[in-house]
């Protein structure tokens, strides 16, 4: 366990490290940053820091904890990489479940292979029952008698453990654009969670949660989700003649800007726009920074930093982006992400779930 800055966790809980892109957030990923000047220490392996690694060692950290923390499960990886295998995954749940007074916050870009480890846990705790563990009745025992015998192969002794889904735990997909979102936010949808969330950062474009902040109509059979707005009184999807499930909405939203020498910027309008759809839904926000690019607009509630006079404001430079819109320019400035903070007009966004 590590302590972190990072503004929505106390600590961190790396069981893998190691990553792979995958999308156009990956593009300037802090963690392989870090990673590489880890570079043969600290369990990143030396030729590649970045490597994807199993850390068994740490599996056990949490079990020694008593202080209740939230933990930023994996913030050097994503633990639902095609090559963690489900046996592994499985053990950290086993954990997460065992260690009940932490708040454990998963996030992942591969919602499709997270779905598939919930579907793979699901079907071999049915076979366990199968080939002999009759004594066991409910699907939740099932489930807990199977991940305590695939923990035990890594050396972790739990005892018996909580009702799936794990309050406890909550997942959650990164969506930096809209294009993203509309691809892993359904899938999230259909995984069991007590709190379902989505971190839009670094937020490359302006992007619409509204249709999912409130709920959502899922039909299975055709794997699409339609608007609550049209949902017929019969709750039948005509399409295929099947029954719609209503599945909870997305719980919490995280947002901010990107860090690092190759940032992009970030629309002050699309955060606004993000933190007023939250707003009308109340779902928590949280804005976790501007990152390397602080808005002009923003500039009376942050007074002491040194920007370009009005003369040059409005000019694209190596210092300066503006973006165009119907309604006007809007200039921001790279000053860096420690000077550009995290206020939103006059206020810090820091929500969270209720728990």
């Amino acid at each position: 366990m590590a302590k972190t800055r990072i503004e929505w966790a106390d600590a961190v809980w790396n069981p893998i490290t190691g990553c792979t892109p995958i999308s156009e957030g990956c593009q300037n990923c802090y963690a392989k940053r870090m990673a590489k000047r880890l570079a043969g220490r600290c369990g990143y392996p030396k030729d590649d820091p970045f490597l994807v690694t199993l850390h068994p060692e740490r599996l056990n950290e949490p079990l020694k904890w008593k202080k209740p923390r939230r933990v930023f499960v994996c913030s050097m990886g994503d633990l639902f990489h095609e090559d963690v295998p489900f046996q592994f995954i499985a053990t950290v749940f086993g954990v997460m479940a065992n260690s009940s007074q932490n708040i454990y916050i998963v996030l992942t870009k591969r919602p499709q292979r997270m779905k598939e480890f919930f579907d793979w846990l699901f079907s071999n705790a049915a076979k366990y029952y199968a080939r002999g563990y009759r004594t066991v009745p409910y699907d939740d025992d099932r489930i807990n008698v199977l991940i305590m015998n695939i923990a035990s192969e890594y050396g972790i002794n739990l005892d018996f453990m909580r009702q799936w889904p794990l309050f406890n735990v909550w997942l959650g997909v990164t969506a930096e654009n809209q294009a993203r979102a509309d691809e892993r936010i359904p899938i999230l949808l259909q995984i069991p969670a007590a709190v379902r969330f989505v971190s839009v950062e670094p937020m490359l474009g302006p992007v619409d949660l509204s249709k999912w902040l409130g709920g959502t109509w899922y039909c299975k059979t055709c794997e699409c989700t339609v608007d609550p707005e049209f949902v017929p009184f019969s709750e039948i999807h005509y399409p295929c003649e099947n029954y719609l499930d209503f599945i909870p909405g997305i719980d919490w939203v995280i947002c901010g800007g990107e860090s690092g020498s190759g940032a992009r910027p970030m629309h002050p309008e699309w955060v606004r726009s993000l933190k007023d759809q939250c707003q009308a839904a109340g779902v928590p926000f949280f804005f976790k920074q501007w990152g390397e690019w602080f808005p002009r607009d923003q500039w009376e509630w942050n007074p002491e930093l040194i920007l370009p006079d009005d003369e040059y404001a409005y000019r694209d430079g190596s210092g300066t982006h503006v973006f165009e819109d119907i309604d006007g320019l809007y200039p921001v400035h790279r000053v860096g992400k420690k000077a550009a903070g995290r206020i939103l007009d006059g206020q810090i966004w820091d929500e969270m779930p209720e728990i």
